[in-house]
């Protein structure tokens, strides 16, 4: 009885082992195939998809410069792919673009790209004679003349109009003295828009020796006003208040000194003759 016991263990015994090489094998066998799967999967990942042309490409466009026009400056095609899209070289020439403040170029692993374009804000328009015609060249926020229009006033609103400014031609920047004038117009523009539709025009005046006055001709009155090149909203308010105290009065100046911070103005005394 003994034996026979154990014979019947032995065999059992080699049974479970048969069965346990079994389960081994065949998990040996699922790792392998994971593992080809896995491999697979890595090498179409990162060996394959980024050398295929872009699935997405994303642009935001602005008026002035279509989604066909940004994919032609940035060399951007069909056969375009995340390997051969230099991110860096992509935002130098599209930021080279006169109408393109700045540029953000964006890859997404493995195969989608996205552009985002901030366009040049109008903070001011100068007259120029090009080629024998009266243009209207647009200045921005940093100075730089970025697009002409023949005589538009469509997108001028309160924009002001600067005068004063020689051989004015595209793609040319105002004098770096003059930038924080038109950084001003701009945040005014933003903040109190109705100051600026008070003013019909900005002449810019060098100094005799150096820098810049700027004299300024109001809509609703006759006389001019002269300031130092830091016009602020402060400036403009107290230009308009006491504007508004001199009315229709025959006996007013024609220019108000702003300079000093306090306005000034000498009235000429009418001849009896």
């Amino acid at each position: 009885m003994i034996s026979e016991y154990y014979y019947e263990t032995s065999d059992t015994v080699v049974t479970k082992k048969k069965s346990n090489e079994k389960i081994e094998k065949g998990l040996k066998r699922l790792l392998i195939i994971a593992v080809i799967i896995l491999a697979c999967e890595l090498i179409w990942l990162f060996g394959v998809s980024p050398f295929i042309p872009f699935s997405s490409v994303e642009v935001h466009e602005f008026p002035g410069l279509t989604r066909r026009q940004i994919l032609s400056i940035a060399s951007i095609n069909d056969n375009s792919s995340y390997f051969s899209t230099n991110v860096n070289v992509l935002k130098e020439k599209l930021s080279a673009n006169i109408l393109v403040e700045s540029a953000v170029v964006i890859k997404r692993f493995p195969d989608k790209l996205s552009i985002f374009l901030n366009p040049r804000q109008a903070a001011a328009v100068t007259l120029a004679n090009i080629n024998s015609r009266q243009v209207m060249i647009y200045i921005d926020r940093q100075g730089v003349f970025y697009k002409i229009e023949n005589g538009d006033l469509r997108e001028k609103n309160n924009i002001p109009v600067i005068s004063g400014i020689e051989n004015a031609q595209l793609n040319m920047r105002l004098p770096s003295a003059l930038v924080p004038l038109v950084e001003n117009l701009g945040k005014i523009s933003v903040s109190s828009p109705e100051l600026l539709s008070a003013i019909s025009e900005i002449r810019i005046e060098r100094k005799a020796w150096d820098g810049y006055d700027l004299v300024l001709f109001p809509v609703h009155s006759g006389i001019r006003v002269r300031v130092e090149n830091n016009l602020t909203e402060d400036t403009l308010r107290y230009m308009l208040l006491m504007l508004n105290v001199f009315g229709t009065d025959d006996k007013r100046p024609q220019e108000i000194d702003f300079r000093s911070g306090i306005g000034s103005y000498k009235i000429e005394e009418l001849s009896d003759e």
